[in-house]
């Protein structure tokens, strides 16, 4: 159907599904866990930080509309880069950075990125590089989390402005009805 899959970790997985929500090309954001070494993870086993699995997210995208390229900006422009092991108030090997490449362009453009950043930051970047292996798809209940809990207290004080943040950076990559709310 034309359509890409892109995987990324980057802290707390409500927090990062809303910010690729809301970006032009992106069709759908799937909460889950990638990037550790047991098979079916729950969110109760990776809080536990010993299945080695990130929180992360399936973007499932229109390479038509927005790059693979463009993705790996939103993902290091939407979180602190620098944080190991966490975002904001969330800590821990379950909330730690990483980016899942497919093939070897994706991982070119990931490093070539990373770098550039580091350079720029005169600092290092927490971000790991993978390849991608597989895909955990969490709980339902974490699917469409902060649209569905938007008064949940976390939801409030830490994803919302995460992505506030972001869309001021990126206004131009937001779709019409993300620059509206």
């Amino acid at each position: 159907n034309g359509k890409a899959k892109a995987y990324f970790a980057s802290g707390c997985f409500w927090c990062v599904e809303a910010i690729y929500e809301s970006v032009k090309g992106v069709d759908e954001v799937i909460s889950g866990y990638a990037g550790g070494h047991t098979k079916n993870p729950t969110y109760e086993a990776s809080n536990t930080g010993t299945t080695g699995h990130a929180e992360a997210v399936e973007v499932i995208y229109n390479p038509n509309v927005v790059s693979f390229e463009t993705l790996v900006d939103v993902y290091f422009g939407s979180q602190n880069p620098t944080q190991v092991n966490g975002q904001g108030p969330d800590r821990g090997s379950q909330y730690r950075s990483i980016i899942f490449y497919q093939n070897k362009e994706q991982k070119e453009i990931i490093e070539k990125k990373k770098t550039t950043l580091a350079k720029k930051l005169d600092d290092n970047i927490a971000a790991e590089v993978y390849p991608f292996q597989k895909f955990w798809e969490a709980e339902d209940y974490h699917q469409n989390y902060e649209k569905r809990n938007p008064y949940n207290r976390y939801i409030q004080n830490v994803s919302i402005p995460r992505l506030n943040r972001f869309k001021a950076k990126f206004s131009e990559l937001l779709k019409k009805e993300a620059k509206e709310h």
